[in-house]
């Protein structure tokens, strides 16, 4: 029984290690790309898939505030939604230009994809 649950385990154990290799962190400067419709947000992912920039992408395709290429600055713990912060805490810190960035991630504010630059 706990074999059938192997498979989803080892499809998390790459980001369970990458989570493990990571220092604790309290905050982390992060970007987002807001959308509230699901194709929008499908659609930019596709265009970082075809490896255009992060800010870009941001810039094009963000309907929130941080429209400056995403940057949210350095938010800490606590002061993010539930989901999003998951997330952001889980990433490796990458450049908008050879993003690591999230799968969407569904809130109350739409679909996020997340990127993160530093963590301290």
């Amino acid at each position: 029984m706990g074999k059938k649950k192997a498979p989803k385990q080892n499809s998390n154990n790459d980001d369970s290690d990458a989570v493990q290799k990571l220092k604790a962190a309290n905050s982390v400067k992060v970007r987002h790309i807001l959308c509230e419709k699901h194709s929008k947000a499908t659609e930019a992912l596709q265009k970082l898939a075809e490896g255009v920039s992060f800010d870009k992408v941001a810039e094009a395709y963000s309907e929130d505030k941080a429209k400056a290429g995403g940057s949210l600055g350095w938010m800490i713990r606590g002061s993010m939604v539930g989901p999003f912060q998951e997330v952001a805490f889980a990433l490796p810190p990458s450049t908008t230009s050879q993003p690591h960035y999230s799968p969407l991630v569904k809130t109350n504010f739409g679909y996020h994809i997340i990127m993160v630059e530093d963590r301290k």
